[in-house]
């Protein structure tokens, strides 16, 4: 008997009757039923979440705020329903809590009464934490209450970025006000750079002044209490003064009197001089003398009274000069008395001012050690300002000038700093579609296991008339082979076709699909040959094994050690990962090694089953002979 003919016996076998027909098709269909109603279900959830009731509690009262009144939480809330990422339905807090209660919402988010003054509040002296709260029933489903606190976490997101656009609003529109202020400040210092300047040489020619003040007032000190010294002795003096003159003035005077009364003496002589000069004429002449001889007595006596007159001319000027020094001794014995009168005084003054003088010189050389100092201190104030001018003006530089849409730009982007810019390498598209190549990989499994319910491992019929264990092991291959490449045909046509997922390189992922099947076939029939039923139990358990390690739904790195490990054996991980590179896109060089490690299963699978054919063309065991307490 050929390989060809075993396999039209195993598939008249299978088919001999109608119900055969049907169980054969009901096994064939399960990949299909298993993969195509899964993936079906699970297309594109992510794309419905606009269909999940949730409840949205708004008990927000708003707050003043530095721009005025806000009421953050109706703000979030009209953005959470415009946004329809969820069935969104504004309802109170009892109403929230009955629906979450009774599954007519998935999960609630409740907006407290103090979030905008919560909010509000990092801008005074006591910030405090705004709370949003959200209220989850895992009694309506455990990915339900995942997916509220994923949106949590978006909600959270948002409400940071909304008041970080307005925070930094207005701390930028301080900043440019402050920009605006060191301006005007810069200008200010300029000003008092310039002033410190005048100031300082102001402050160095008032040094020298104060300096020649104090070497001016010193010497003023001491001639003053040179002068004070002398003045003491002045009243004393003054004092003898007076009286001498007063002595003076009553001699001159008492001289005056003697030369007035000479003066008048000297003066009746020349006022009587013409009677007496009459009288001798007369007398001369009485005593007979002739005329000649009286003119001539005459002319002699004429001579004596021109002398006379002159004596008296000069005893007058002498009387006049003696009543001026009267006068003038007189007058000087009263400003002499006036003087020793006014002497103590001036002594005083002279010493009030020596006292005077040495304070003012004390006082000079305290004000010319002042403007010293303040000379140098305006020297300092001068270095200080230009680096004060010069900070301000470097401050001016560090912040930017802005204008009022730059400003909104920058508050735009310091709320949401970073961009997601997604690149990625091979992209399943969909959830569906990230889930098909470990569904495809299991209904595979499932399809062929299945089928060992019905399909007989090797003919012992083959066994008895045959010494050939190779084509028996092909034939009871080979039949359940080409019903699963049959099974893998129509799911790629529904997850390609009817749920329409796009493949990459559709024709090797067929390959791939219809070769894991045939691989599977071979390790399914190992089992069976060598342990029967028991064989075949293990082989679910192997799918057990499987289901939880190929990394299916969740990345085998969360795996438990030992489960990790067997990633890297058993057959389906490779299967699943060949089927991502040629679905997505990915890197088709490890499609290839993938490739290799099935067919080495396979390989081995098929040469196991081989061995154990051979064994039993030769050998029967109590097995053979007594039915399986499985089976």
């Amino acid at each position: 008997m050929k390989i060809p003919q075993m396999v039209v016996t195993e598939f008249r076998r299978l088919t001999r009757s109608p119900m055969a027909i049907l169980a054969l098709l009901a096994l064939g269909i399960v990949p299909l039923l298993y993969g195509g109603l899964y993936l079906w279900a699970n297309q594109n959830p992510y794309g419905k979440l606009n269909e999940i009731p949730v409840a949205l509690v708004v008990e927000d009262t708003g707050a003043e705020g530095p721009s005025g009144f806000t009421n953050y939480g109706e703000q979030i809330a009209d953005e959470l329903v415009k946004d329809g990422t969820f069935a969104w339905h504004e309802v109170s807090a009892a109403e929230a809590q009955a629906g979450v209660d009774d599954s007519s919402f998935d999960f609630s988010v409740t907006i407290p009464a103090d979030f905008s003054e919560q909010l509000v509040s990092s801008s005074g002296s006591e910030p405090q934490q705004a709370t949003v709260i959200l209220t989850t029933n895992d009694a309506n489903g455990y990915l339900a209450s995942t997916i509220g606190e994923t949106a949590i976490k978006e909600i959270q997101r948002q409400i940071v970025a909304t008041v970080n656009e307005q925070a930094a609003t207005q701390f930028l529109g301080a900043l440019a006000t402050i920009r605006s202020n060191l301006v005007t400040a810069v200008d200010g210092a300029g000003k008092l750079v310039a002033g410190a300047a005048e100031a300082q040489a102001g402050a160095t020619a008032l040094a020298s002044g104060t300096e020649q003040l104090a070497t001016g007032s010193a010497a003023l000190r001491d001639g003053l209490g040179t002068l004070a010294g002398g003045a003491a002795a002045l009243p004393d003096a003054a004092s003898r003064l007076a009286t001498g003159a007063g002595q003076v003035a009553a001699g001159n005077a008492e001289i005056a009197r003697i030369g007035d009364e000479i003066g008048a003496v000297t003066q009746g002589v020349v006022n009587d001089l013409p009677a007496v000069r009459a009288d001798i004429a007369a007398r001369l002449s009485a005593a007979g003398l002739s005329e000649a001889e009286v003119a001539a007595a005459l002319a002699a006596l004429d001579q004596i009274g021109a002398r006379i007159g002159d004596g008296n001319a000069r005893v007058q000027d002498a009387v006049g000069k003696l009543d001026l020094l009267a006068s003038g001794s007189a007058e000087l014995a009263v400003g002499t008395g006036e003087l020793a009168e006014q002497a103590p005084a001036l002594a005083q003054g002279a010493q009030e001012a020596a006292n005077g003088s040495a304070a003012l010189a004390d006082g000079a050389g305290q004000a010319a050690s002042g403007s010293a100092a303040l000379s140098a201190g305006l020297d300092t104030l001068h270095g200080g300002l230009e680096s004060l001018a010069g900070g301000l003006s470097g401050g001016v530089e560090q912040i930017p000038e802005s204008t009022e849409q730059s400003r909104q730009n920058q508050a735009q982007t310091i709320a949401n700093p970073v961009a997601i810019d997604t690149s990625q390498v091979a992209a399943a598209g969909t959830y569906g579609a990230g889930l098909a190549p470990f569904f495809i990989a299991l209904a595979a499994w499932i399809g062929i296991y299945a089928l060992f319910l019905i399909v007989k491992p090797v003919s012992n019929r083959a066994i008895t008339a045959l010494h050939s264990p190779m084509k028996i092991t092909v034939a009871g291959w080979l039949t359940p082979a080409l019903i699963g490449t049959l099974q893998m045909a129509g799911l790629f046509f529904v997850v390609a076709v009817a749920l329409g997922f796009n493949f990459s390189n559709p024709l090797a992922s067929y390959g791939i699909m219809a070769l894991s099947s045939m691989v599977f076939t071979a390790i399914i029939l190992a089992l069976n040959v060598w342990l029967g039923s028991v064989g075949q139990f293990i082989g679910l358990v192997m799918m057990v094994l499987q289901l939880v390690s190929a990394g299916g739904t969740f990345p085998w790195q969360t795996l438990p050690g030992p489960l990790a490990g067997l990633h890297h054996v058993l057959p389906m991980s490779f299967t699943v990962d060949a089927i991502r590179q040629l679905m997505y896109g990915g890197d088709v060089s490890r499609a290839w090694a993938d490739l290799g490690v099935l067919a080495t299963w396979g390989a081995i699978a098929f040469v196991l089953a081989a061995l154990g054919v051979a064994r039993m063309t030769h050998f029967r065991t109590l097995r053979d002979l007594e039915p399986s307490l499985i089976g």
